[in-house]
């Protein structure tokens, strides 16, 4: 009779088995995991971007609105030229930052 409390050495099965479960881990480790990552970047990206989109869609037609009903009313023009003259002073920031193809590193 064989005493359960002794140690006894694995079997070919376990270690073949052992051997299949480190191999997956590796593989799961250095290539499943950053392609996980990244697609969750991309993903998590898209949403925060569409968010932003539509924060920024919202509060321009706010301020239209506001602009429009309580203090032009009447003199639509004036926030035409006030909500353009926002995008002139943003575009031409924009243009200002912009570098040439060949500087660009």
């Amino acid at each position: 009779m064989s005493d359960s409390n002794e140690p006894r050495e694995p079997d070919v099965v376990d270690r073949a088995l052992h051997s299949f479960d480190h191999v997956l881990d590796v593989i799961h480790d250095k290539y499943l995991r950053p392609v996980l990552v990244g697609g969750r970047m991309v993903a998590f990206g898209f949403i925060i971007l569409l968010m932003a989109l539509v924060l920024v869609i919202t509060l321009l037609l706010g301020l239209m609105r506001l602009c429009n009903v309580y203090l032009f009313a009447g003199h639509e023009w004036i926030t035409y030229a006030i909500v353009g003259s926002i995008f002139l002073v943003v575009g031409l920031i924009l243009w200002r930052r912009r570098r040439p193809i060949n500087l660009r590193k």
